[in-house]
C-alpha cells in the first residue's frame, strides 16, 4: 500500500508541472507579460515552459528523481518571492501556501525517491544485480585458483624422488693391460700348486732350498 501511495503521490506533483509547461509553451505572450511584470528580464517564458515540461515528465519516469524534485521545490520558493510575496492579498497568500506545500512535497520526494515503478528504482536495481552476479564470478574464480594450487601442491608431495647419478671414478690403467689397477690389486693371487699335492705351495712349510 505504501508503494502505492507514493506512485501515486509522485504522479500528482508532476501534473502541476506537466500542465503549467504545457500552457506556457501554448501561450508563450501571455507568460512573458507575468514575467516582465514581476520585473524579471524578457524571454524566459519559452526557457520556463520547457523547464516545468521536462521536470514534470522526469518526475512522473522517475528518471532523475532527486535531482528535479530539488529544482522544482527551488523552482517553487522562487515563484513566491517574485509573484506571490504580497501575503495581504488573499488570493497571493493562498497561492504562495499552495506553492510551500507544493515545495514540502517535493523535498519528501528527493529524501525518498527510490521508489518502485521508476526509471531510477529499475537502474539501481539493474546495478545491485550486476555486482552481485559479478561478486559470484569473482568467488567462482578464487575457488578455481584455490583448487588448481591445491591440485599443484598434491602432485609436488606424490611425485617420485629421481636419485642423483654417481659420477663413475676415471679408470687407472697404468700398465695398460686393459684392468683397472684397483680391481688387479684387490683380485686374489692366483694358486701356486707346482707339486701338484692340492695344497698352495706358499702355504707348505718346506725347506726354502727346496723351493723351486
Amino acid at each position: 500500500m505504501n508503494m502505492i501511495a507514493a506512485f501515486v503521490g509522485r504522479i500528482l506533483l508532476s501534473v502541476i508541472f506537466v500542465v503549467s509547461g504545457i500552457t506556457k509553451l501554448f501561450q508563450p505572450a501571455a507568460t512573458e507579460a507575468m514575467i516582465t511584470g514581476a520585473g524579471l528580464p524578457a524571454g524566459l517564458a519559452i526557457p520556463t515552459g520547457v523547464f516545468e515540461l521536462v521536470a514534470g515528465l522526469a518526475l512522473v519516469l522517475g528518471f532523475m528523481t532527486r535531482l528535479f524534485a530539488i529544482l522544482l521545490a527551488g523552482f517553487c520558493l522562487v515563484t513566491i518571492l517574485f509573484f506571490h510575496h504580497d501575503i495581504t492579498d488573499p488570493m497571493q497568500a493562498a497561492m504562495a501556501m499552495k506553492n510551500l506545500a507544493i515545495a514540502g512535497g517535493l523535498l519528501c520526494l528527493f529524501a525518498h525517491a527510490q521508489m518502485r515503478w521508476s526509471y531510477d528504482s529499475m537502474r539501481l536495481h539493474r546495478k545491485a544485480e550486476i555486482a552481485e552476479r559479478d561478486a559470484a564470478a569473482k568467488v567462482h574464480e578464487a575457488e578455481l585458483r584455490a583448487s588448481a594450487a591445491e591440485a599443484r601442491a598434491e602432485g609436488l608431495r606424490t611425485a617420485p624422488v629421481a636419485a642423483a647419478p654417481v659420477a663413475a671414478a676415471p679408470a687407472i690403467d697404468r700398465n695398460r693391460d686393459g684392468v683397472d689397477d684397483r680391481a688387479q690389486r684387490s683380485a686374489p693371487s692366483p694358486h701356486r700348486d707346482r707339486d701338484r699335492d692340492g695344497i698352495d705351495d706358499r702355504d707348505e712349510p718346506i725347506d726354502p732350498r727346496l723351493r723351486p
